[in-house]
């Protein structure tokens, strides 16, 4: 999955139907002038509902549709007949969308499956009628409930993107050309920083058929968590992954200190991504010797390693023994 148009978050304003009014009718008849109160039920009014789908991969259908309203319920009848539901809005996201209230920052629900559904605003009540209000000491109530009101807001919809291994590093360290060798995914791939501006998704196909799930997002700079680069934007969605793999090439001036720093930027975002399963991948080693391997291995930080190169395809295997473990621990 890679796209200009991947929204991963959009503002909408959403408003569930209000609820019907109940009827305050009287039973007349050609021979009961007198029948007593028969008024039915107002109509629930429409919910808000958020759905999973797995055929939405982004929030860019929300983008241009920001506003969405939900049925009113009619009023009650005669006959003690209940009025009409209002009409539900059923709003499909991608699995891994959270809903917030824009004004509070709280969060509301989050949607983690295909299929579904959870009520985002609900509709009002339908009210009474005045069936409900008859009693021995007042057979003839002319009154009823009147239906709750609809609920409105502005939600702020955001979407962590679901995978098993999330790619982490610093731009240009290597993780879309990593991505684009060993899945069918397509990421844009080049010699210069900030190649990637989008996360990609794509399937790593391993031994007898199975199959792990690989997400790389834009690279991370030092301050990444304080709003510098694009980091903060995207770092959210490695909240959502099982393992993570610290990108770093072979030719950085220290991979003890890059490391040191991408893992620091992910705990002032989240410090629960420290406890998320890790295997730092050295990229490039085509450049490197065994020598400059032993060398390279004393500055290393205490942290499962591999050494691999997308280009000449070596190391590979390896790291997806190594992924497939710690997936399945």
């Amino acid at each position: 999955m890679s796209n200009p148009n991947f929204i991963d978050y959009v503002k909408i304003f959403c408003r569930s139907g209000k609820g019907g009014t109940g009827s305050r009718h009287f039973r007349r008849e050609k021979f009961e002038p007198k029948g007593g109160p028969d008024g039915g039920d107002g109509g629930r009014g429409g919910h808000i509902i958020l759905k999973g789908s797995k055929h939405r991969w982004t929030l860019l259908h929300l983008k241009y549709n920001k506003h969405h309203f939900a049925g009113n319920g009619e009023p009650g009848g005669s006959a003690q007949k209940s009025g009409a539901k209002g009409k539900d809005i059923v709003i499909e996201v991608p699995p891994g969308t959270i809903a917030k209230n824009a004004e509070t920052g709280d969060k509301l629900l989050e949607i983690l499956e295909d299929g579904q559904e959870e009520i985002l605003l609900d509709g009002g009540k339908g009210g009474l009628g005045n069936t409900h209000f008859k009693s021995s000491t007042n057979q003839a109530p002319r009154y009823a409930q009147p239906g709750i009101p609809a609920q409105e807001a502005w939600l702020i919809l955001e979407l962590k993107v679901l995978a098993d291994v999330g790619l982490v590093g610093f731009p240009n360290a290597g993780k879309s050309t990593l991505l684009a060798s060993i899945s069918a995914a397509k990421p844009k791939v080049a010699d210069y920083p900030f190649t990637t501006l989008t996360p990609n998704l794509g399937i790593v196909s391993y031994r007898d058929g199975k199959s792990f799930v690989m997400a790389d997002i834009p690279g991370i700079i030092e301050g990444a968590a304080e709003g510098k680069g694009l980091g903060l934007r995207f770092l959210r969605h490695i909240e959502r992954n099982s393992m993570l793999l610290f990108m770093i090439p072979a030719d950085t001036n220290s991979i003890s200190q890059e490391y040191d720093i991408l893992l620091l930027e992910l705990k002032k975002h989240n410090p629960e991504l420290l406890d998320k399963s890790r295997l730092l991948v050295v990229t490039k080693s085509d450049l490197l010797d065994d020598e400059l391997k032993d060398m390279l291995l004393n500055d290393f930080p205490d942290v499962d390693h591999v050494f691999i190169s997308s280009v000449a395809q070596t190391g590979i295997e390896t790291m997806k023994d190594k992924i497939w473990k710690k997936l399945n621990q």
